[in-house]
């Protein structure tokens, strides 16, 4: 609990002091440190500030600042634990308890898309995120516990972000995720193949003066190019600790997370706040605001002055919110305009290009001390795949082929396993119609259960196949060619080239992919892609295509099939260009999207990307189909006292009586014709009797009641069964 709602002669011990800055320097000297018993003295009249007794002397704090101080009850400290505490003094008890709850560090993973962040979050707690060769891939947070030494880490692996400034969605969340969510550390995970273009979110962490710990991921790349990097030198020049990692391959993250536990305890000498020089005329500039903002304690205790003041003269628009409820909100306001235009008009270029500039100087010039640069085959080898997959003239062709590759190998190499899973489905059915009793739960075993999963299970093999082929172009890198690809035609269409990756997505399923969106800057893009994403043929459609294909189609399955996706898209772009003249204004966004080097995927990656969307399609099977299928056959099933319009019975009592007296008096020649007959009409009467009832059946009086409504259309009461039975 927060130290602001402990009550009145209530005592706690403290567990963690969050904030930074100022605050925090002044709040550790005054004996508010991990361990030290505290108690509330009593409120002010109108609650704030509170009165606290801690190491014999009385002390004031604001509420806002007692929020920032994590505590412990007895209370708290006997029900988190199921140690027997008989015979120990509370105050130990308090102790014992802090102890173990400091114990839990929460550590937040940030960095730039495609810089291996879900992965090290994959090895790290063993879990199975999404990753992918291309930016935007993390579209949510994930979270996982996991045990280091004796402590217990809980991580959040936080969508990818260039930096954070307020300019899309991700960047935003990300920032206020650091503010609020205030995790012990953060791991910027680093490219170390692409250092300046990363180590700039980095020189933005440093100004948001918290505890940071740089993971150098893909440090196999920068040694293959054959650069020389001394990362502790960098690690002390930006009072950063530096560790180099291959996420992929699990080297490197043991070491990282025991310098997480370093860096939390203060162990760790190279952990300094250092301040990214912007340069003189710059950094009156911010000074002059930063004396402004510094007076609001309710604000700088949850974020750094200096960082707000930079955003500020940066025009970040999420800062100036920030300031709105700050007793002097006009002075900063104008001292921040003033500021800008004192710059502007000095050096005579925009403000936020000013210290993006001094930031990437800052860069520079840390890395000319430490950074040495070798050669660049890796990038050659990109330049020269990219040359025929980006080519003006084969790029597009290529692409075409290789949808046209994915889709046919979805359907002529899944026929194989489809085949296999078909023929078990149907000995299994064969196997309890053999051996279970007549009567209702048979009915419900072969016609229900077997029946409806089974004839779904038995597309399992397409949809994994789809699966594959959208993990491979993901992994390798592919995908965000095929976005650099189409982005003139998406353009045309009032779209923008990222809208692309969704759509593409889409094929698989379209929840992620409308959350996938989220990486487009513009949100009147970002809005009709959305609307547009349903048109592509999610995973769920393929068995559905596949059975009409292989009813009416079956002489060309690939080529109706890869039409019927076609016919979704164009659907969609035809709906795009309405929608982009009639509901949205044109709004120009550039296209600023990476193209990351090609990397050839792990077997073991793609088959884990391939079965875990497989796998959600058979908890869909074991649960909203498996129950879609138990509902229906109900309906189908009941009632069973239906009125016929004959007896059938009686006409099957009969007949069998007539051609018994036939056989008795018939040729040996003229048997096997009379038994033939004779089975042909019983069974005639039994599927008549069978439709009747289905007709009489719940589902059958569903389909009548919907009938008038379908009568414009030539449809009758079968075809309203089959709409409802589509439903489900």
């Amino acid at each position: 609990m927060k130290l602001s709602e402990l009550k009145r002669q209530e005592e706690g011990v403290i567990v963690k002091v969050h904030g930074h800055g100022a605050f925090r320097k002044r709040i550790l000297e005054m004996g508010f440190v991990r361990g030290q018993t505290i108690s509330m003295v009593k409120g002010a009249p109108l609650k704030d500030p509170i009165q606290y007794k801690i190491m014999d002397y009385e002390v004031s704090l604001r509420k806002s600042e007692a929020q920032q101080i994590e505590i412990i009850t007895e209370a708290e400290a006997r029900n988190a634990t199921n140690r027997k505490f008989n015979g120990i003094l509370t105050s130990d008890i308090l102790k014992i308890s802090a102890s173990e709850k400091s114990k839990k560090i929460t550590v937040a993973l940030v960095g730039s898309p495609n810089c291996g962040k879900t992965t090290l979050f994959n090895v790290a707690s063993n879990s199975k995120a999404k990753v992918g060769n291309y930016g935007g891939v993390t579209i949510d947070t994930h979270e996982a516990k996991f045990k280091q030494d004796d402590y217990s880490l809980i991580i959040t692996d936080l969508p990818g972000t260039y930096s954070l400034t307020a300019y899309t969605p991700e960047e935003l969340f990300v920032r206020k995720h650091i503010v609020e969510s205030a995790p012990d550390i953060v791991i910027n995970v680093i490219d170390a193949s692409n250092l300046e273009r990363n180590l700039y979110l980095t020189t933005q962490l440093i100004d948001m003066d918290i505890k940071v710990i740089i993971a150098l991921n893909m440090y196999d790349e920068l040694e293959d190019k054959g650069a020389k990097f001394n990362y502790d030198d960098l690690g002390k020049i930006v009072g950063i600790p530096i560790i180099p990692t291959i996420s992929s391959k699990g080297k490197g993250v043991l070491e990282l997370f025991k310098k997480v536990i370093d860096v939390y305890e203060d162990r760790d000498k190279t952990v300094r706040h250092v301040k990214v020089n912007y340069g003189p005329i710059i950094e009156e500039s911010i000074e002059a605001v930063q004396n402004k903002v510094e007076s609001n304690h309710s604000l700088t205790d949850k974020i750094s002055a200096r960082f707000l003041s930079v955003k500020l003269i940066e025009k970040d628009s999420n800062a100036r919110d920030l300031i709105k409820d700050c007793s002097n909100y006009e002075d900063i306001s104008e001292t921040a305009v003033r500021e800008i235009s004192k710059l502007e008009a000095e050096i005579g270029d925009d403000s936020e290009t000013l210290l993006t500039d001094a930031k990437y100087g800052f860069i520079a010039g840390a890395l000319k001390e430490t950074y040495t640069v070798g050669h660049i085959e890796g990038r050659k080898k990109t330049e020269i795949i990219d040359g025929l997959l980006t080519h003006k003239i084969w790029g597009f062709p290529i692409f075409i082929f290789f949808m046209w590759l994915m889709f046919q190998a979805t359907f002529t190499i899944g026929q194989f396993p489809m085949n296999w899973i078909e023929s078990l489905v149907a000995l299994i059915g064969d196997t309890l119609s053999q051996y279970m009793t007549g009567g209702m739960l048979k009915d419900l075993m072969i016609s229900g259960v077997i029946g409806g999963v089974g004839g779904v299970i038995v597309f399992l093999p397409n949809i994994l196949i789809l699966f594959f082929f959208i993990s491979l172009m993901e992994d390798t890198g592919y995908i965000a060619r095929a976005a650099f690809i189409m982005d003139k035609l998406m353009h045309h269409l009032g779209l923008h080239g990222k809208s692309f990756i969704p759509l593409v997505m889409g094929f698989g399923c379209n929840v992620p992919a409308v959350m996938a969106t989220r990486t487009i800057e513009s949100r009147n893009n970002r809005l009709l892609t959305m609307l547009i994403t349903p048109f592509m043929s999610c995973s769920a459609r393929l068995p559905v295509y596949i059975l009409i294909i292989g009813a009416f189609f079956p002489d060309n399955p690939v080529t109706v099939l890869f039409s019927i996706y076609m016919i979704g898209i164009l659907f969609s772009i035809m709906v795009a260009m309405i929608f982009k003249k009639t509901l949205f204004s044109l709004e120009e966004v550039p296209f600023v999207m990476e193209l990351p080097p090609y990397r050839i995927p792990t077997l073991k990656a793609t088959i884990r990307h391939m079965w875990g969307k497989g796998s959600q399609y058979l908890r869909k099977m074991g649960g909203v189909i498996l129950v879609a299928s138990i509902f229906i056959w109900s309906l189908t099933y009941f009632p069973r006292d239906a009125e016929y319009s004959m007896d059938y019975d009686e006409a099957i009592f009969q007949l069998e009586a007539d051609f018994n007296s036939k056989i008795k008096v018939s040729s040996p020649d003229d048997l096997n014709e009379l038994m033939a007959e004779k089975e042909s009409r019983l069974s005639q009467i039994r599927l008549n009797k069978e439709s009747e009832r289905f007709e009489r059946s719940y589902i059958g009086r569903m389909g009548h009641f919907i009938e008038p409504v379908l009568k414009p259309l030539s449809f009758d009461w079968k075809m309203g069964v089959s709409l409802i039975t589509g439903m489900a």
